[in-house]
């Protein structure tokens, strides 16, 4: 009797425990914690610990590595986690050069990636390749819509444009230009540094002999500081506007008080204590912007937020994809991609989004702010 009763257990414990296996979804995470581009990595490594654990009924892991900044690595990478932990998704890698570059390989194998990244080239314009491809920051257009708002109300007519020879800086380029045009405002310099150089004497002399009413530094961080400061150095007197790319301590920290009074166009997390309470994202920004500083003693910088919100935007779309099919099959990455695609108006860290077949950036207006830089940290400016 005990035998037959065993035989009969055993087939639901294996069955049960098949099901377990299969119900355990697997993020991939690639974060440059190491390397130049430590400062973006970090807090977005750091980030991952505050991602949610479970979906629905679904546990998640999540599979951190760290490619020191390398694009190549960010390659080995993305191939590894395809095919030795069959991820069902990737949050990252860090950087634009390198999420650009691992792109073709997730779309081939047909797994969506969230891409915390500041190139809005790498969901623009949209195609076979890109739709695999999720972009977890406010577009540039979001944000070049905010610096123009700014630029107008404060009577700018021309500008200056210096900004990384990668695809960061081309993409901010291809959309603030056309729409500075458009806004009655004309572009009378255009300048490019590369991420590792450490003057930009020659560009700073041909900006300032364009004599621009603004100047608009296409930027990250650190990075960002160094036109900012150069051109202060040799007299420009008038306002240097920043991307959300400068949105960073670092950017104060190396720019000192050289970079007071900048303007930037970043997320509400910049000025958590300033936000309105008619912000419909305000109770998750401050979720995220207390419960980081709490777990690593620091306020998080923008950059972490992009993976945040990613583990976000994941944790509502694997419940629905988990209803066609199971978690490692790529019938469940295509529902993901497919869900992710449909996300209406949902709050996160950085604002609302809602997704499109032709826009995976999905930010609207609501989450930016105009900020300054005052006695050494960033306060809200006036509109």
């Amino acid at each position: 009797m005990k035998t037959k009763t065993l035989m009969g257990i055993l087939p639901a414990i294996i069955l049960a425990a098949s099901f377990a296996a299969q119900a355990q979804v697997k993020i991939g995470v690639i974060a440059s914690a190491t390397g130049p581009t430590a400062f973006v990595g970090i807090p977005q490594k750091n980030s991952v610990a505050m991602l949610p654990k479970k979906a629905g009924n679904l546990d998640i892991e999540y599979i951190v590595y760290d490619d020191a900044s390398d694009p190549t690595q960010s390659v080995q990478l993305t191939k590894k986690l395809l095919t030795e932990h069959n991820i069902d998704a990737l949050i990252g890698p860090s950087g634009s050069p390198n999420a650009m570059g691992v792109q073709q390989f997730l779309t081939e194998a047909q797994t969506p990636m969230l891409a915390p990244v500041g190139t809005v080239a790498i969901v623009q314009p949209m195609d076979d390749k890109k739709r695999w491809t999720f972009r977890t920051h406010p577009s540039d257009e979001v944000i070049a819509d905010g610096i123009i708002a700014a630029m107008t109300k404060r009577g700018v007519k021309t500008v200056g444009f210096i900004g990384y020879n990668d695809p960061y800086g081309e993409s901010w380029y291809k959309t603030f230009a056309p729409m500075a045009e458009k806004a009655g405002i004309k572009v009378v310099a255009n300048e490019r540094y590369s991420r590792q150089d450490t003057s930009v004497t020659g560009q700073v002399v041909k900006l300032i002999a364009a004599k621009p009413d603004g100047i608009l530094v296409a930027g990250v961080a650190a990075g960002a500081a160094l036109p900012h400061v150069q051109l202060v150095d040799a007299g420009y007197k008038n306002t240097i506007y920043h991307t959300h790319g400068s949105a960073s301590g670092a950017f104060i920290q190396i720019g000192g008080k050289k970079v007071e009074g900048a303007l930037v166009v970043g997320p509400l997390l910049l000025v958590p204590e300033d936000i309105p309470d008619s912000a419909p994202a305000k109770k998750v920004t401050l979720e995220y912007v207390t419960g980081y500083e709490k777990q690593f003693g620091s306020r998080p910088p923008i950059f972490g937020a992009g993976t945040y919100d990613a583990g976000l935007m994941l944790a509502r779309a694997i419940p629905e994809a988990a209803k066609k099919a199971s978690p490692g099959t790529p019938e469940f990455r295509t529902a993901l991609r497919d869900t992710l695609e449909g996300i209406k108006e949902m709050i996160v860290s950085q604002g609302v989004v809602t997704m499109s077949a032709q826009d995976h950036s999905g930010f609207d207006h609501r989450g930016r702010v105009l900020v300054t830089v005052h006695d050494g940290k960033f306060v809200m400016a006036k509109d």
